[in-house]
């Protein structure tokens, strides 16, 4: 397994890295781009407002001032009424294409945040399907399902929240250098203060976002565990007649997360208000300061003063939301630690090189064990020839599980090897091995779907196909008293019986034409007589095939031809 310890140790940047590929970074270079030109827009509208009032107020500066009295004579202006309208016009057309502009790098931003969620989706539930059997199994399902779903969007809130951040720092730099051009002394004097509260704001919230940014992942983790445990086990919890336990086990962790969330949705809105505060404060200082300049009298300063308030209008909420902005990140940081770790798992080194199955499978002194844990299985020398039928029986621990399960090339052997006619059985060519496998285990999954989709199970789709199976399994003419394959099974089968849902489990393990059918316990759950005949089934097909049975009853292996019985892992 991966070192998970060297993993929380690497920077954000590292981390982002990961969850971002070339293809993202083109994107992700176009976007900061368009940052840039969006910052400059909202430069311009900040400014632009103030020479038109100018202008607008006084007709006098159409002569005084140069700029004015050149634009005006370049474009051969008569009436100075007709060159302040135009102006105008042109202003209100500039703040149009100003919110379009805004409208459009939104969309484009979100447009890329939600690409980027099912990428990270996918990337991880792939992931999650590529981990070693021996790794996975030792998972929590619940745990892995939240990670895929919830995490995956936090992730992609805080690229996305990294990408408005980068743009209203731009937007600050770029009014900041209007301001120091208009006057340095009054915009150093304002940086200064600014970014003292700006440092106190990040410094008091960031750290406790990112503690409630941990909890909120924990507390998430607790309910979807609840959740899942409860739901698969509805019936008992009916019979139980008391559900109060289960309510409790969700509603503690549930009302901690939203505490949490109400804590950290507040804290967010409190530079916003902190900052206006402090800018109602900033106006009032420097009206007294210009005052106090101009001896009583600001009517010269009026136009430096009314630039600063603009400016301070556009600038106060823009650290708000750095602020903001950088608070979420903190926020869902360890939502990037998890999915930054689950994108780093150890693959599963499972290749499609060929591997043929003629004459034997030989287990070599097979040895098997978990991670820093004793044997399950002890020296296990063991021949099968192709076309036999084969049987473990033992106790429950035994070692029959794991011994089948290396068998399929789920588990690599920790000594010894097994041995597919004279080809030692690898990772290069795990995945032709296991195609040539159908496999039934005692706990059966049906999801809720048709018995067709059960029985493709993701395969390719052919109704003649899927037909001859149910045939093969004795099935189909009680389906075509339903709806055919098109029969709804329910969630986990629910809406068939027991023996009918193993005919449709075994159908699928058939469906692709395995050269080995493995029955892993199987038939456990049935009564006697329903075993019996779907085990006379299952002999009659599998003629031509090598069938292993894991039995719990000796009376369903009575025509294999060999039975092997496994005590403390060893035959």
């Amino acid at each position: 397994m991966i070192n998970f310890k060297f993993l929380k140790k690497q920077p954000i940047i590292n981390k982002l890295k990961s969850v971002i590929t070339g293809r993202d970074r083109k994107r992700l270079i176009n976007l900061s781009l368009f940052s840039v030109l969006i910052s400059v827009v909202e430069t311009i509208g900040v400014t632009a407002i103030m020479p038109f009032m100018a202008i607008a107020t006084d007709f006098s500066l159409i002569e005084t001032n140069p700029y004015y009295n050149y634009t005006f004579h370049l474009f051969d202006f008569h009436n100075k009424n007709y060159f302040v309208i135009t102006f105008g016009v042109l202003l209100i057309l500039f703040y149009v294409f100003r919110s379009l502009i805004n409208l459009f790098y939104i969309y484009l931003l979100n447009k890329f945040s939600q690409e980027k969620f099912h990428l990270i989706a996918y990337g991880l539930f792939k992931k999650y399907t590529q981990i070693p059997y021996k790794d996975y199994i030792q998972q929590n399902s619940s745990n892995l399902l939240k990670n895929i779903t919830q995490e995956s969007s936090n992730v992609t809130l805080l690229i996305q929240s990294s990408l408005m951040l980068l743009s209203e720092i731009g937007v600050l730099i770029l009014i900041y250098s209007v301001l120091l051009f208009v006057n340095y002394e009054i915009t150093l004097f304002l940086t200064l203060l600014l970014a003292i509260k700006g440092v106190f704001l990040i410094k008091i919230i960031s750290k406790k976002m990112k503690v409630l940014g941990v909890l909120r992942a924990n507390m998430q983790k607790r309910i979807y565990e609840v959740i899942n445990k409860n739901l698969a086990n509805i019936k008992l919890i009916k019979l139980r007649a008391d559900n109060d336990i289960e309510y409790i086990e969700f509603i503690d962790p549930s009302n901690i997360l939203v505490e949490a969330n109400i804590k950290a949705a507040t804290m967010i809105q409190v530079p916003k208000f902190f900052l206006e505060a402090i800018g109602f404060a900033m106006i009032i200082g420097m009206m007294s300061y210009l005052l106090w300049e101009g001896g009583g009298d600001i009517s010269s300063s009026v136009g430096v003063f009314a630039i600063f308030v603009l400016a301070l209008y556009r600038l106060l909420p823009s650290l708000s939301r750095i602020i903001s902005h950088y608070n979420t990140i903190q926020f869902n940081y360890k939502a990037l630690d998890i999915v930054y770790e689950g994108l780093n798992y150890d693959s599963e080194l499972a290749g499609e090189c060929s591997i043929a199955f003629n004459s034997e499978i030989k287990l070599d002194s097979v040895c098997f064990k978990y991670q820093n844990e004793v044997n399950i299985l002890n020296d296990i020398k063991l021949s099968i020839k192709k076309g036999e039928k084969i049987a473990f029986v033992g106790e429950s621990g035994s070692g029959k599980s794991t011994l089948v399960n290396i068998i399929m090339g789920l588990y690599m052997p920790t000594k010894g090897r097994v041995i597919i006619d004279g080809q030692i059985l690898k990772e290069e060519s795990l995945l032709s091995w296991r195609k040539k496998i159908g496999y039934v285990s005692q706990d059966i999954y049906l999801f809720d779907g048709t018995v067709a989709e059960n029985v493709v199970f993701g395969g390719e789709y052919n109704e003649s196909k899927i037909i001859e199976t149910l045939k093969k399994m004795h099935i189909y003419d009680f389906l075509k008293t339903k709806n055919g394959i098109n029969t709804k099974v329910g969630e986990s089968g629910l809406l068939i019986s027991g023996g009918q849902k193993q005919r449709i489990a075994i159908a699928r393990a058939l469906y692709n034409n395995p050269e080995i059918l493995i029955l892993d316990e199987a038939t456990s759950a049935l009564d006697y007589l329903t075993e019996k005949r779907i085990m006379e089934e299952v002999y009659k097909i599998s003629k031509d095939m090598t069938l292993i049975i894991i039995a719990h009853r000796l009376s369903t292996i009575d025509q294999c031809d060999r039975v092997y019985t496994i005590e403390k892992g060893k035959i």
